[in-house]
């Protein structure tokens, strides 16, 4: 990681701390964290991305780690997780670019192909459907909703953080161990994850991201389809979200892709760097 550098990226009126990697006139490709991590899942990809000529930039989105924590829940609205996005691409020159996000960043991603196609170039979800998929995957399989019950525990005031807080944020790294494959998160990687999440107010705000959801989306195109290319990415034993609702999120693409890995959980973007690194660049680079 000696080739990234780090910026401090104003938008829509907060900063991003942002990981930069690649050469500045390369194309722009922008790497959206999910919950509950920071620029640093992305530390297989960026360089690879970065040695292939693209400019990289994987920014600690608002609320998490050494960006912008606003106290308000409407600060975490979708809309302002996206005009966050669109205003990155401006404030890297740019017109559009390829997105890349798993789990909350994919969600991001959607949207923003969704309502503001003209900045995306291509997209790639990883272990994240399309917002309308959701409820339309529950009645594929209904074990969907209890996979998502820790989204109603987030809506209560206060409890959630006093739990992920506690005894040093062991229960919350545990939850990312017990999630993944054995051995993903290593005692280096869980040591950053937590000096992360100890930033101050940072557990209150990463959490009002699932909070916000009350708050909209408020700008979502009426079809919902998504015109930008899409490929989606799926470690098949993700223990939150349902394989069919992969299967219906290709259904709201006019030109979308589904692939499964296998030996993969939600977390697939630590467990099969390799993989990963491949499907997306094969993607980005496929004419």
């Amino acid at each position: 990681m000696q080739d990234i550098s780090f910026e401090t990226i104003t938008v829509n009126g907060i900063s991003l701390h942002t990981a930069l990697a690649g050469p500045e006139n390369g194309p722009l490709v922008i790497l959206l964290h999910g919950f509950p991590e920071f620029w640093y899942e992305w530390r297989h990809l960026i360089g690879p991305l970065a040695a292939r000529g693209y400019r990289v930039a994987a920014p600690d989105q608002r609320g998490y780690n050494q960006s912008s924590k606003p106290p308000e829940i409407e600060a975490y609205a979708l809309d302002e997780l996206r005009n966050d996005v669109t205003e990155l691409i401006k404030a890297m020159g740019r017109e559009k670019a390829v997105i890349i996000g798993h789990d909350w960043g994919g969600a991001v991603g959607w949207y923003t192909a969704a309502s503001r196609p003209e900045y995306v170039e291509k997209f790639v979800a990883i272990n994240i459907p399309h917002l309308p998929a959701m409820p339309a995957s529950m009645k594929k399989d209904p074990t969907q909703l209890l996979r998502s019950s820790y989204m109603l525990f987030f809506q209560l005031p206060g409890l959630p953080e006093k739990l992920l807080a506690y005894n040093d944020f062991e229960e919350f790294a545990n939850g990312l161990v017990k999630t993944s494959k054995p051995g993903t998160f290593t005692e280096e990687d869980v040591e950053r994850y937590k000096e992360a999440w100890s930033q101050p107010n940072a557990v209150t705000t990463m959490i009002n991201w699932y909070r916000g959801m009350r708050k909209g989306p408020k700008d979502i195109v009426e079809s919902s389809y998504v015109t930008p290319p899409v490929r989606i990415i799926w470690g098949v034993g993700d223990a939150f979200l349902s394989k069919a609702s992969a299967r219906t999120s290709l259904g709201y693409c006019r030109d979308g892709e589904l692939i499964f890995v296998s030996d993969a959980t939600h977390w697939v973007v630590h467990e099969q760097p390799d993989i990963v690194e491949r499907l997306v660049t094969e993607f980005m680079e496929k004419t």
